[in-house]
């Protein structure tokens, strides 16, 4: 398969993640907890390099890609798709503050200038947020929960950066399995009891093996063969779709603030990319 098909096809897999638990009539917990059951048993299944590279240093950052995943699914429940994966997209800002700290990175010009950018979008989701919508019941708390899965997902990455050095990549896929594996485990005992339809279980393997499993496996295949910047390019993809599939499937609405707000995010995101780069 083509190194760029298979990134637009993980972009696109990742990109349901939205419409997908919206559609779940079990709670939160019931939901990421069999999410990443699923997901960490096809990863460590089918992906030889999921099953190297575990050693201590893998614990950490799987504890803060659990902490994402939870906070992501409960962020999805009540507020709307959009704010859920644009305010978890504000990561690089959080990892600007991160960086120095833990991996005694250098913040450049541009680096203040992209946080800039991030945290004025930022700041716009939580301005004029549509109420009264049955697939965001409560937006407010929905927007601060995936704002702090933003900063998990930064801890995440500043962790696979760290333990990552001076050694292969192959750690990175035991943090996300691990990440999901301890998702599980935190999640499920306050999962039950656990009463869904066969439409909500099936919609849970399919996030779990699909939206999740399948995605990295075509995420890891595209990332070893395309640049860095051409690479993020194409994974915008995801904010992009997520909130289209949820108003093909669910009728929700994106806020007028919160669409500037994203296209803040995306162009800032592609500049300091291609800067970068």
């Amino acid at each position: 398969m083509p190194p760029r098909l298979a990134l637009a096809l993980a972009a696109i897999l990742f990109s349901t993640g939205g419409a997908a638990i919206k559609a779940i009539s079990l709670n939160a917990w019931q939901t990421a907890g069999l999410r990443s059951l699923i997901a960490a048993s096809v990863l460590f299944a089918l992906l030889p390099a999921a099953r190297r590279g575990w050693r201590w240093q893998t614990v950490g950052p799987a504890l803060a890609y659990a902490s994402c995943l939870t906070l992501f699914v409960h962020a999805n429940k009540l507020t709307t798709s959009a704010n859920a994966i644009f305010l978890q997209a504000t990561a690089p800002a959080w990892l600007l503050l991160i960086g120095p700290l833990l991996l005694k990175e250098a913040v450049r010009r541009r680096d203040l200038v992209y946080a800039a950018l991030l945290a004025a979008g930022m700041g716009l989701f939580f301005a004029g947020v549509p109420e009264g919508q049955q697939t965001a019941p409560n937006p407010m708390l929905g927007n601060a929960l995936a704002l702090l899965s933003g900063l998990a997902w930064a801890l995440t990455i500043a962790g696979i950066r760290w333990q990552a050095r001076g050694r292969d990549d192959s750690g990175s896929l035991a943090i996300v399995v691990l990440g999901n594996a301890l998702t599980a485990g935190l999640a499920l005992p306050m999962a039950f009891p656990m009463a869904g339809s066969g439409a909500d279980y099936a919609i849970v393997v399919y996030l779990g093996v699909f939206q999740v499993g399948l995605a990295y496996i075509f995420l890891t295949r595209g990332m070893k063969h395309v640049e860095a910047f051409e690479s993020s390019a194409i994974l915008l993809l995801e904010p992009v779709l997520n909130p289209v599939w949820t108003w093909i499937v669910h009728g929700e609405r994106t806020g007028v603030f919160a669409l500037i707000g994203a296209s803040m995010i995306i162009v800032s995101t592609l500049w300091h990319a291609r800067r970068a780069g």
